[in-house]
């Protein structure tokens, strides 16, 4: 077991999954602590995550005041001559709320093998701010353009980035290869991090969508919150052929992003002709495997178990 997975265990017990009461916390201890507590109890990844900090961040777009940056988990003795392969996480959060210290255990995990791990920061949808679903899909687009423009003095592989993001965040990370187009001269105008738009592809080597918003129809999520055109920010609806190798990972009783978005995702692409692999957690609720640690081991094992089949580990 790697590093980060035995320090999970060690720190924190693993419920059992058969016995979901097991990691509630008692009516009347819930009396006594305070919410945030309850929340630490509940999701005990955010409780890991809160102790860790990344080796250095970066900056891959300015706009205005507006500094975006790259959260770096670079593995033991890496250095810039090196060509290692790239796991980029995407923090989710209805792209209204988190950070990208949500994701840092995920980032950490894949460090621990080598790989260069980074969680993104990106702008969330604020109305006050006039920002919008669709720059929170332009600045995903742009860390990975950012990443294969400096791939030397990163000393990583341009042809081995696997971008990967958890519900909002799984859906701009299906952006990075689904949402073509979308930048026009506004990219140029913020600055992409490196390179015209259409120079650098944005479009990653490998795809790992956890619980992902897949579909923001009515029938999804996130129709209201994109507007008119939620269409153009619909994965199900921009299925086309020569997508990279995806790995999909959902549970059945997904109410937030409806696993029947999920299904119809996986025809698709089958139809298309793409690879996809789809892993079903049966009864599983939204981010089931934020919520019990052993869940998020499988899913960890089953993201490496993907990634080493591509030739993406180191």
């Amino acid at each position: 077991m790697h590093s980060l997975l035995s320090m999970l265990f060690q720190d924190f017990p693993v419920p059992s999954a058969r016995r979901p009461s097991a990691c509630r916390i008692s009516g009347c201890a819930a009396l006594l602590l305070a919410a945030d507590s309850l929340a630490a109890q509940d999701r005990p990844l955010d409780r890991l995550a809160d102790e860790m900090e990344p080796t250095r961040t970066l900056v891959y777009k300015e706009l205005g005041d507006r500094r975006l940056t790259l959260h770096l988990f670079e593995p033991e003795g890496h250095r810039s001559g090196d060509r290692r392969p790239v796991y980029l996480v995407i923090h989710g959060g209805g792209w209204t709320s988190r950070t990208p210290r949500y994701f840092y255990p995920f980032a950490k995990h894949f460090a621990d093998i080598g790989m260069l791990g980074i969680s993104l920061e990106y702008r969330l949808l604020d109305k006050r701010l006039g920002t919008t679903v669709f720059d929170s899909v332009k600045d995903a687009r742009s860390a990975v353009r950012y990443l294969r423009a400096r791939a030397d003095e990163l000393g990583i592989d341009p042809a081995r980035i696997v971008v990967a993001g958890g519900s909002a965040g799984g859906h701009l990370a299906a952006g990075t290869a689904l949402f073509d187009g979308i930048e026009g001269t506004d990219e140029q105008r913020e600055g992409t991090g490196g390179g015209e738009p259409d120079a650098i592809p944005c479009r990653p080597d490998l795809l790992v969508l956890y619980y992902p918003v897949i579909d923001t129809s009515a029938a999804g999520y996130g129709q209201e919150k994109i507007g008119e055109r939620w269409r153009d920010l619909s994965p199900v609806d921009q299925v086309k052929p020569s997508l990279p190798p995806t790995l999909l990972l959902h549970g059945t009783a997904d109410t937030v992003t409806p696993f029947a978005g999920a299904e119809r995702f996986h025809k698709l692409m089958l139809a298309a002709g793409n690879e996809i692999e789809f892993l079903v957690h049966r009864d599983g609720r939204h981010g089931y495997f934020l919520f019990d640690l052993a869940l998020f081991a499988v899913a960890m094992q089953q993201t490496e178990e993907f990634l080493g089949r591509h030739g993406m580990l180191p």
